[in-house]
């Protein structure tokens, strides 16, 4: 669930409590109590304290490194409600065991600006960095939908599959822009001309990122 869909729930309900309270308070409107109108008013009463609750206690789920988002533990059984409801509505990415896959997800660079193909960006992947797993890793475009982006060379994600060129000392960098980097076309994750969200993916991760030891390095606008 979006933010956008929390906030047309909560607005309505927030409007209602404060119309009839202030009506209450301030013009002394008094209205007679049936078992009817105080269950619909403990209804309306319990749904706005969830919503607060999970959105408030919701953030301590979260973890945010360089700009990437993620959430551990999120397809693990035995998890409590207000674990699960978080996952759903903090976390949009896949839910599966954290053995299976972990994912991170960022619309922001290192820096905390909005990530737009107007500008040229680079993922620095020191030597002996790249995402610890034993299956693979990738690194997938989505448009400001989330959606594939369409591009010359059919190219949607860049993995440990893709053929990147390493640099000398052994660090893998990738370019992600709107066109094609000159000599460096075989690490392009090409990018949409407006906003974009990339997600970096482990499949079966390593003990360095199951326990939080690994960190995403950042997207770096370059200048």
């Amino acid at each position: 669930m979006s933010s956008t869909v929390l906030l047309y729930i909560m607005v309505p309900i927030v409007v209602a409590v404060l119309f009839f309270g202030a009506r209450r308070i301030f013009f002394g409107t008094t209205y007679t109590r049936t078992v009817t109108t105080d269950i619909v008013q403990g209804i309306f009463i319990g749904i706005g304290l969830a919503f607060i609750t999970l959105l408030i206690v919701g953030n301590a789920y979260v973890t945010k490194v360089n700009g990437w988002t993620t959430m551990y533990g999120c397809g693990e059984p035995g998890n409590s409600i207000l674990k699960r409801a978080a996952c759903a509505v903090k976390f949009l990415g896949p839910i599966n065991s954290p053995q299976e896959a972990i994912y991170w997800t960022t619309s922001k660079d290192g820096a905390g600006n909005t990530l737009s193909g107007t500008h040229n960006y680079i993922v620095h992947f020191p030597a002996g960095e790249l995402p610890p797993n034993n299956a693979f890793w990738s690194l997938t475009m989505g448009d400001a939908k989330n959606h594939f982006v369409p591009n010359s060379i059919n190219r949607y994600s860049v993995s440990d599959r893709s053929g990147l060129v390493p640099n000398a000392d052994g660090s893998i960098d990738i370019y992600i822009q709107n066109i094609a980097p000159a000599g460096h076309e075989s690490n392009w994750l090409p990018a949409p001309s407006g906003n974009f969200i990339l997600w970096l993916r482990a499949y079966l991760p390593g003990p360095g990122i199951l326990n939080g030891e690994y960190k995403t390095p950042p997207v770096v606008e370059i200048k």
